[in-house]
């Protein structure tokens, strides 16, 4: 070529593995571009090149990406006027940042530009480890895993994770990777892939930086977990369920036909947080999800929406809602963040004008328990500076209503005794109780008291429907006693 840009694979290291249509090409040029010289083949290139590497970038510049993009104008200039050969290890459009953006940059320049293709580091990887990538091997990147809080890819297939070039990066990725696996989940580290020094070294994920192998030629490989590990897994098994061979009964579910067993759900990991069980905890919350799945699946055999559809919508509107983290707006504070979440509610409001959530209260359900949506909405109206509810929980305002309530009439009774019920649950909110909780506590206080009662009579062939009311009154102040004993053991 008399100008334009030939990106060139020097392979994986092993200088044997160059290929014939490389080493013959790195014999016609005189002038070679090399990303690094870090590179096991680069001291067996042909002895009449001249080299010119942009390492000192590395060591210059603050990101990679000011790296790259030197780089990257650097070769891109030179190819508007003379042919430039720029090198890279492995192959150009392999785990290469430089390489694709060059190419694409040099088409909408008009530079022409050839491809010399070279083996990459996965096939040497893949034979030491003696896996087949296929059909469901992810490939990711060290640096960007590093940045992340969860690993972004299901656990239930296998991974390689590359550029693990050093023990901070690998602290960085095994402590997202913890957030999806077991501390001594087996993972092995391959170094040297396809070069003299090639070692693949098996150990838990939690010593992974403890090696001391790492280096810029080192890889993670991570084993999958269960099959039945991941998001995606669940998913098949609802859609094999509701398939015309699946299950008869999950097939003939309607959305309707599921609602009480939401709310049962709902109400069942209520109980297992209120009791702080964290096993069974777990085991509710797949339960719950279980509905929720099912919901999407029967919308998607009906073309209302898919999985992804509820997944992306909360996404995009928790990030929507959330712009002091994820769009680097400054706000004071945790009232400062009401305050913004009500201002784009309200643009969200008007934007769904034919919705019928377009007021403050009406993304409350009305199917809500009455407890819990007093709750809701004082807490609602009291972010936009509302202060009628508030001031129905003042201790003076509550003994008015007990007094209204001494006075009712048969008519009005009922009426006041809800604003006595309203008003206790505005100071609850005020002295930051959750009445909802509150009331649960006491109910289940309640119950394993009567339990306790109850069992005692039985255990001695009585019945408490038998029992005189003082002798229940005395029982029950027994198990009172008998309660504070045990709490206080």
């Amino acid at each position: 070529m008399q100008q334009g840009i030939t990106l060139l694979g020097l392979g994986p290291g092993d200088p044997a593995a160059l290929t014939r249509k490389a080493w013959d090409w790195l014999e016609r040029i005189d002038t070679l571009y090399l990303r690094t010289r870090q590179h096991p083949t680069v001291p067996y290139l042909p002895e009449h090149l001249v080299q010119e590497s942009f390492d000192e970038l590395y060591e210059r510049c603050d990101t990679f990406e000011a790296v790259y993009e030197g780089i990257i104008e650097k070769i891109l200039n030179l190819g508007k006027t003379v042919s430039v050969t720029y090198a890279v290890p492995g192959h150009p459009f392999v785990a290469e940042a430089t390489c694709p953006a060059i190419a694409r940059r040099a088409e909408q320049m008009g530079i022409p530009v050839q491809v010399i293709d070279g083996l990459s580091f996965l096939e040497p990887t893949w034979r030491a480890l003696g896996v087949d990538p296929f059909p469901d091997m992810v490939l990711t990147d060290a640096l960007e895993m590093a940045m992340r809080h969860t690993p972004g890819f299901p656990p239930s297939v296998p991974a390689l994770i590359a550029q693990i070039y050093d023990r901070d990066v690998a602290a960085e990725v095994k402590l997202t990777l913890m957030t999806a696996y077991p501390d001594q989940h087996p993972v092995s580290l391959v170094h040297g892939a396809g070069t003299g020094a090639e070692a693949v070294e098996e150990l838990p994920l939690h010593a992974i930086d403890k090696s001391e192998q790492i280096g810029l030629l080192s890889s993670l490989y991570v084993p999958p977990r269960s099959p039945q590990s991941s998001f995606e897994a669940f998913q098949e098994v609802i859609a094999r369920l509701r398939a015309p061979d699946g299950c008869p009964w999950d097939r003939e579910q309607t959305h309707l036909s599921l609602r009480p067993f939401l709310l049962e759900e709902a109400y069942e990991t209520l109980d297992a947080l209120d009791r702080e069980d964290a096993t069974d905890l777990a085991e509710e919350l797949g339960d719950l999800l279980l509905q929720i799945l099912l919901h999407a699946q029967i919308a998607e055999e009906e073309g209302d929406f898919n999985i992804h559809t509820v997944i992306e919508g909360i996404a995009t509107k928790l990030i929507r809602r959330h712009p002091h983290v994820f769009s680097g707006v400054s706000t004071d504070g945790v009232q400062g963040v009401i305050r913004s979440w009500e201002e784009i509610k309200a643009e969200e409001r008007k934007a769904h004008e034919n919705s019928h959530k377009v007021g403050i209260l009406d993304g409350v359900p009305a199917a809500l328990p009455a407890l819990l949506q007093s709750e809701q909405i004082i807490e609602r109206v009291g972010r936009v500076g509302f202060q009628g509810l508030t001031s129905l929980g003042t201790p003076d305002s509550i003994r008015d209503k007990l007094a209204a309530l001494d006075l009712s009439q048969a008519d009005t009774l009922q009426e006041n005794f809800g604003e006595l019920l309203l008003g206790l649950t505005s100071l609850a909110h005020q002295l930051e109780i959750d009445a909802e909780f509150a009331l649960r506590e006491a109910l289940n206080r309640f119950r394993s008291r009567f339990g306790t009662l109850e069992a005692e009579a039985l255990a001695v062939g009585e019945k408490l429907m038998e029992l005189q009311a003082e002798e229940l009154a005395r029982r029950w102040h027994q198990t009172q006693g008998f309660d504070e004993e045990q709490g206080a053991a």
